[in-house]
């Protein structure tokens, strides 16, 4: 059997994605392992670019841009290793990391799910995975000035950091970043794919709540991977700036407001999914009264302004229009336009 089968989902970034593979070949001794990538209708050459330089990866094309999960749910069957790596296009292995993984997880047989310390283009770490929050809490941080009120009280209450910048050793987690999530493909037959409902954004945290069931997930220190950050979403919300969901009043914090609510209906229920849409909401006349007393006093030095405002309450207008379908939880496509 093979070692490992990794799965790509590419949405016209041909670029990136060879330039990950050409890592990978570079990189890669001691496993056998098998390419499949999945491309999301990119209507470009992709296709033939990337199997120009490597015709025997597999080539799995959509006819329609399916997002993240369905992607890799549609590249998931086709796969015949025992360990599944789902890698995004915008990263760059190094010194033989994959092989270093593999070795890794397959001696610590409890990990069900694991990452690796994920570098950021200078070589800094990057948050690489995360503990879970109650109620998922943290995800109102971004907030515009009530997120500010979130974090000051988090402090005061000595709450713990969820995010994990630094890996130490083998650092156990509650979920991994989608960048590079490696699991053992014998237990998806209980923990199920990734959960169809999502198009981008939080899906990876559903799935690892569920793959959680069934053992322990970790990071490991010793495998590095480099991940540039946004380079298949940049092209899809045509947008240069990679915010990693702080900037809530754009097309992309649409979707980000959108999928962070659907995990949290689907991962703790109904009443926190009711909480923190009231956050969201009453963050609009929050967001009104801070912009006014900042711009009275700070003008133009404001942290904020008036566009981001207007499309920050656009963005939850949209939310609102997802409510009962949500508070419902029947299955539907979230893919915000």
């Amino acid at each position: 059997m093979t070692d490992l089968s990794i799965i790509f989902v590419n949405y016209k970034s041909a670029g990136l994605l060879i330039d990950c593979l050409d890592s990978i070949y570079k990189e890669t001794t001691g496993i056998s392992f098998e390419i499949i990538v999945v491309d999301n209708n990119s209507e470009d050459n992709s296709q033939e670019k990337v199997t120009r330089l490597y015709p025997n990866l597999k080539w799995i094309q959509l006819d329609y841009n399916a997002g993240f999960a369905r992607g890799n749910n549609a590249g998931i069957p086709h796969a015949t290793g025992r360990n599944i790596l789902l890698l995004n296009t915008d990263t760059i292995i190094q010194e033989n990391a994959l092989y270093k993984t593999v070795a890794l997880f397959e001696e610590h047989k409890e990990y069900v799910a694991c990452g690796v310390q994920l570098l950021n283009t200078d070589g800094t770490h990057q948050i690489s995975g995360a503990h879970v929050m109650k109620g998922g809490l943290n995800t109102l941080l971004p907030l515009p000035y009530l997120g500010s009120f979130v974090r000051y009280w988090g402090y005061k209450l000595n709450a713990k950091i969820p995010s994990v910048t630094t890996v130490a050793a083998i650092t156990d987690v509650d979920w991994v970043i989608g960048a590079f999530v490696m699991v053992r493909k014998d237990v998806l037959s209980n923990s199920g794919l990734l959960d169809p409902d999502f198009f981008m954004y939080a899906e990876e945290i559903e799935w690892c709540a569920r793959l959680k069931k069934q053992g322990k997930l970790c990071l490991f220190e010793e495998p590095k991977v480099i991940h540039i950050g946004g380079g298949t979403s940049s092209d899809f919300y045509d947008e240069k700036e990679w915010n990693n969901g702080k900037n809530l009043w754009n097309r992309r914090g649409r979707q980000v407001i959108v999928s962070t609510q659907l995990r949290i209906r689907k991962e703790f229920g109904i009443g926190w999914f009711l909480v923190l849409t009231f956050f969201y909401v009453i963050d609009v006349p929050v967001f009104l009264f801070g912009l006014i007393i900042e711009k009275l006093f700070k003008g133009k030095e404001a942290r904020y302004s008036w566009q981001n405002f207007i499309e920050y309450t656009k963005n939850i207008g949209v939310l609102l229009g997802y409510f009962f379908k949500m508070l419902r939880n029947k299955p539907f496509f979230y893919k915000v336009k």
